[in-house]
């Protein structure tokens, strides 16, 4: 992959991307994250696959392997640094693709998820990842993203148009009908697993 359609991919393939690694990994992170998805996966039956859209240098894989080494994990990732870092965990297979175009896998998953991703898409093209969770995932999807009621842009450090938030999940129940399971709150106040005041929606489908 060596071209990209929007400003936002070529920010995050390049420099920037792979600075984030850094800023976001450590024991500590992926502790978070177990937290987190221990709290996601009560709601839920036992899963047999999951797959990612942008992971990044895996800490939501390495969470979910942690909690059943069984479930069966695929991550897609615009950032090559951050696909090989992702890659020598040994949790997950991990392509390195945009994932604004459409998405070809053989078996759907159980669930198909962003954490921290559809902020920073470009609002313009953002159906098209909504078009590729929900064509990924065979009953399952879950967004955990900054919300906002309406949609606002947000300085990113330093940077224009790089942070968009909105109703991602609201947008979804809109365009495929689905039904809304469960939703949390991660407050980056939170005295023992300080998140990012993220907002998690977990969805279902109805076809």
């Amino acid at each position: 992959m060596t071209s990209h359609e929007t400003d936002q991919e070529e920010f995050w393939a390049g420099e920037f991307g792979t600075d984030y690694i850094e800023r976001n990994s450590g024991e500590a992170m992926v502790t978070r994250s177990v937290v987190f998805w221990s709290r996601v996966l009560a709601r839920l039956p036992k899963l047999k696959s999951i797959i990612e859209l942008g992971c990044n240098a895996g800490l939501n894989l390495q969470a979910l392997n942690r909690i059943d080494p069984a479930i069966d994990l695929v991550g897609y990732e615009i950032n090559k640094t951050a696909v090989d870092v992702c890659r020598s965990h040994n949790v997950a297979r991990v392509e390195h693709a945009t994932i604004l175009d459409p998405i070809d896998e053989p078996e759907k998953f159980d669930l198909s998820f962003t954490r921290g991703v559809l902020i920073h898409i470009n609002p313009d093209y953002l159906e098209r990842v909504y078009d590729n969770l929900n064509a990924l995932s065979s009953r399952y999807v879950l967004v955990a993203e900054y919300y906002n009621p309406s949609p606002v842009v947000i300085r990113y450090r330093g940077h224009d148009d790089r942070l968009f938030k909105r109703d991602f999940a609201g947008d979804m129940i809109d365009r495929f009908g689905m039904t809304l399971l469960d939703y949390g709150f991660m407050y980056r106040r939170d005295n023992y697993f300080a998140d990012d005041d993220v907002t998690w929606f977990l969805l279902e489908k109805n076809d």
